[in-house]
């Protein structure tokens, strides 16, 4: 399935008479051109657009000034600079900085993170979750069973993975924290307020931590995404509205996407060292870096981002970090020889470009040791629209899928994932970006029950933990006699599911 122009990463707003899951998609970008380093230093216009760039330098070291020197020679200016990983972020209006600053000594990579100028120029969004109604709210709350928050009947997805049996057991320990590195998180709804964790909250937008008060919150006209995965990690079962995952647990809110939607590389790289640094446990990520969906390594440009957020979350996962990512909602076979992307750059002009998934790789889902989930419906089965791929997924949660597709049973009457919404509300949404969360709460139940467990260990009990989910074959989601998707592999790791569907239950016993 392929994607017109999207806005936001990995959520999908199904309506109910849907037929086919629309996917919400970012993706690669272009190459600059450039002088020689030795050359006169670069006049820059008074009226060009300036861009982004990350330079990559060797870590562990304050950058050299002779790396300094060559930046500001080059037209650029050092937005901040991340030494621990050599990650350095700079704003420059000439079209030939990176080519220039790549020829200088000490410099490994360097690339431009965007093709829209500063800032950018998209103001499309995506469209908007389907909130309950106040009437939707009363029926929920009239049939909630005893012990149960008011809207938990609604939520399929808890029994789907053990959930609501774990919290007789646990709800998890307020020792952890799972940060939602996203579009923001309103941490003044009733149901994130009681778990929320300020300390570990920041905004990361232009690459450089702005720790007022309240910056990591969503604007007015900002997208809900963030507040929605926040509320399906660590909604307070508090007798109010829904319950989530882990709701025991703390969670923050690490705002990485602009306005506009768009997650750049500067953003994320700031995003992910914010965590390593503040004490974070989880990182839950459900969106791809844009703006290519795949950043491939023969590109100049491509692989400096890609090198650029590898850094971050493997030095993360240093910190003490377990990164989980949505898999993305194309029904791409990421295992596949070859996939065509059609919506990259996602900021510029996008074209059909046939790319070798083995060369190039959606960020940070497809980032070495970041857990990559994929979503299932209300019946189990693969969401219609999530990404596979034998050997790439890991695990697979509920992401929710076409109530046509996968009805749920009563008392839930969506097939769509229930979560919060900014102002104090709740809605549905649907896609890999809701089955994301979904495991990030369970890896949080696991450390809150195992503290001292290293990510590695976490990860490794993860999936021991995971119930084996068999391949769906044939998958014919829709019923029109059209295999949608092949599934490859044994029941206790295949492409559709992974290692399994993740088990909340085993996570606090075992």
């Amino acid at each position: 399935m392929t994607a017109s122009l999207p806005r936001h990463r990995r959520a999908l707003v199904i309506p109910a008479g849907m037929a086919m899951a629309t996917a919400l998609a970012f993706l690669p970008n272009t190459a600059a051109t450039a002088a020689p380093a030795d050359a006169a230093p670069a006049a820059v216009s008074a009226d060009a657009s300036s861009l982004s760039y990350v330079v990559n330098v060797k870590g562990g070291h304050a950058t050299s000034a002779y790396v300094k020197k060559a930046i500001a020679k080059a037209g650029g200016t050092v937005v901040t600079s991340y030494d621990k990983i050599g990650v350095i972020v700079v704003h420059s209006s000439n079209a030939d900085f990176a080519k220039t600053i790549r020829t200088v000594r000490g410099v490994q990579s360097a690339g431009a993170t965007r093709n829209a100028p500063l800032p950018s120029a998209v103001t499309a969004d995506m469209g908007a979750p389907k909130a309950l109604s106040a009437a939707e709210i009363a029926r929920a709350e009239s049939a909630a069973a005893a012990g149960q928050d008011p809207l938990q009947g609604l939520q399929w997805d808890l029994p789907a993975i053990k959930a609501d049996k774990a919290h007789e057991k646990s709800l998890g320990s307020s020792k952890v924290t799972v940060a939602v590195i996203d579009t923001g998180v309103d941490d003044t709804h009733p149901d994130i307020a009681p778990n929320f964790d300020r300390a570990a909250s920041v905004n990361c937008v232009t690459g450089k931590p702005d720790t007022s008060d309240g910056a990591w919150r969503p604007g007015a006209q900002e997208s809900p995404h963030g507040t929605h995965v926040a509320g399906e990690i660590a909604a307070a079962k508090n007798g109010v509205g829904m319950t989530g995952v882990a709701p025991g647990v703390k969670v923050s809110g690490i705002k990485v996407s602009n306005p506009d939607g768009y997650f750049y590389t500067e953003a994320v790289v700031c995003g992910f060292m914010w965590a390593a640094e503040h004490g974070v446990d989880v990182t839950n990520n459900s969106y791809y870096t844009d703006p290519w969906y795949f950043n491939c390594k023969n590109d100049p440009d491509q692989t400096a981002l890609l090198e650029a957020v590898t850094r971050a979350t493997r030095y993360a996962e240093r910190k003490g970090a377990v990164n989980v990512a949505a898999a993305g909602n194309e029904n791409y076979d990421l295992a596949a020889d070859e996939i065509t992307d059609p919506v990259s750059p996602n900021d510029g002009t996008p074209s059909d470009r046939v790319i070798d998934p083995t060369e190039c790789f959606d960020i940070p889902t497809q980032l070495p040791g970041v857990v990559t989930v994929a979503a299932t419906g209300a019946k189990g089965l693969k969401s219609s629209f999530s990404n596979y791929g034998r050997g790439v997924i890991d695990i697979a949660a509920p992401g929710g899928d076409s109530t046509r597709y996968q009805t749920p049973e009563p008392p839930a009457t969506s097939g769509l994932i229930l979560g919060t919404l900014p102002g104090g509300s709740w809605g549905y949404m649907a896609g890999t970006s809701m089955a994301s969360p979904h495991v990030a709460g369970v890896a949080a139940l696991i450390k809150s029950t195992h503290p001292k467990a290293s990510p590695a260990l976490v990860k490794a009990m993860l999936y021991a933990q995971a119930d084996a989910t068999a391949c769906t074959d044939p998958y014919d989601i829709d019923g029109d006699g059209k295999v949608d998707a092949v599934c490859e592999g044994p029941k206790n790791r295949n492409g559709f599911y992974g290692w399994g569907t993740a088990d909340a239950l085993d996570a606090v016993t075992r």
